[in-house]
């Protein structure tokens, strides 16, 4: 285990991460749909942020958190109202974490935490997650 902060990438997409997010924190500005979560398992993130899209019928727009849960994925969403959809650097600036799967509660996110914080929390490795 290294002390080194994990790395913190900004992606408007979660489509847009490639090789080079490998390891890396990434917030998105994408919902945490199903396809969104299916994109974040392409590759070994050590974590990911969404936006929880107004959550959506079923809880459509939250649906990938479980989904990154099984594999101990750390994954939260922040409000729709609070950063804007598509706009990874808003989420990052001023979201408000809505909901975290297990794996995220685990690193101590919690809902109505900033994302900036709930993100440095995360990437830090303050508490072992």
């Amino acid at each position: 285990m290294t002390d080194e902060p994990l790395r913190v990438v900004l992606r408007d997409s979660i489509a847009e991460t490639g090789p080079g997010d490998a390891g890396a924190v990434v917030v998105s500005g994408s919902h945490g749909g199903i396809s969104a979560a299916r994109s974040a398992l392409a590759l070994p993130l050590a974590a990911v942020v969404f936006n929880d899209a107004g959550i959506g019928k079923d809880g459509a727009g939250v649906a990938g958190l479980a989904l990154l849960d099984g594999v101990g994925m750390p994954a939260f969403a922040v409000r729709h109202d609070s950063a804007r959809i598509g706009d990874a650097a808003d989420t990052l600036a001023s979201g408000v974490v809505s909901m975290a799967n297990t794996a995220a509660a685990r690193c101590g996110v919690r809902p109505g935490q900033s994302a900036r914080d709930a993100v440095r929390q995360v990437a830090s490795g303050a508490i072992l997650c």
